[in-house]
């Protein structure tokens, strides 16, 4: 009895130190450590919610900048760090929920080793081609590719991203086949594009809005269940005469797995907070971003259902990582 007694309040007292240190948290520096190079789509997502998160809690979140191997690596280092609150993860759909499928093992495993906190905002990817494409809809393009299969050259911004499997799941929604050119990143690849090297693509609102704009590349339609409020103009995939489609990349933030649940529902209302001052809010919609700040609980559910989603894809486009 006196050690159950002894059990109990040791355990109560562990209870409130843990959940005092959650309220004093941060007492330092947070690093956010970040997938890809500085001045990307998640770059561009995180930095000004980290700045307002600073301005709040009176402590840095600082972007680390890790890029390489698709992601793998900064991945496996967020999801190894201590599990205090410090060292923090940028994600997005291709490096937490692509990656299991297209690399045959990982040194993680996105769904044991990390705690989902929150989706930042999340971009829907638009269908584009070169103006000079025989085809002006969905429907014109699916008849053309079938016509000619695998003549027309699709690009994407590396092989196994989102952008190529997105792709792929157009292909195999549609039954065309087209030839996959990857490059170096986005803006190489729409580059080709517009000179007219390579016929079309997947590519992101902000990446892509700006050079639809200005005639450069023609929109077929929008991977979503609605047009965007930034883009009314671009029908959505279904409208123009393709398959009922959903691609987009979510820009979340997740911690080591065994981070206090209590800084974790603190790191999500800090977020929240930050989305909902209009400035930013603004400045997201701007880009093509549209701000999410999900709960952790629905994020993580989030996570398997894309998991589950894309390996499918993968496996019947027989897509492994180089």
């Amino acid at each position: 009895m006196r050690w159950s007694i002894i059990a109990t309040s040791v355990m109560v007292g562990l209870a409130a130190a843990g959940s005092a240190a959650a309220q004093s948290y941060p007492v330092k520096p947070v690093r956010v450590i970040n997938p890809f190079a500085p001045g990307g789509g998640l770059d561009i997502v995180l930095r000004p919610v980290l700045l307002r998160m600073s301005d709040s809690l009176k402590q840095s979140f600082v972007l680390d900048s890790r890029p390489g191997a698709n992601g793998v690596i900064a991945t496996e280092l967020g999801a190894k760090s201590p599990p205090d609150g410090y060292t923090l993860l940028g994600a997005t759909t291709g490096t937490i929920t692509i990656n299991p499928s297209t690399y045959a093992k990982l040194p993680f495993d996105p769904v044991r080793d990390l705690a989902p906190i929150t989706s930042v905002g999340s971009a829907s990817f638009i269908l584009v081609t070169h103006p000079s494409l025989a085809a002006r809809n969905v429907r014109e393009l699916v008849a053309l590719a079938k016509r000619r299969p695998g003549e027309l050259t699709m690009g994407s911004p590396g092989y196994g991203g989102i952008n190529h499997v997105g792709g792929e799941y157009f292909s195999q929604l549609t039954g065309v086949r087209f030839t996959h050119v990857p490059f170096k990143g986005s803006m190489p690849m729409l580059v080709d594009i517009i000179g007219g090297h390579v016929m079309l693509a997947f590519d992101s609102t902000q990446a892509t809005l700006p050079q639809i704009r200005a005639g450069k590349l023609r929109a077929m339609g929008i991977a979503a269940e609605k047009r965007s409020p930034i883009a009314p103009e671009i029908p959505t995939i279904a409208e123009a005469g393709g398959p009922a489609m959903t691609l987009a990349s979510w820009y979340g933030m997740l911690a080591p797995a065994g981070t206090p649940r209590e800084v974790i529902v603190k790191l999500h209302a800090e977020v929240v907070k930050a989305l909902a001052q209009p400035d930013l809010r603004e400045r997201f919609v701007a880009v093509g971003i549209e701000p999410v700040g999900n709960a952790p609980d629905d994020f993580a559910a989030e996570i398997r259902d894309d998991i589950a989603k894309w390996a499918k894809v993968v496996r019947a486009a027989n897509i492994h990582a180089e």
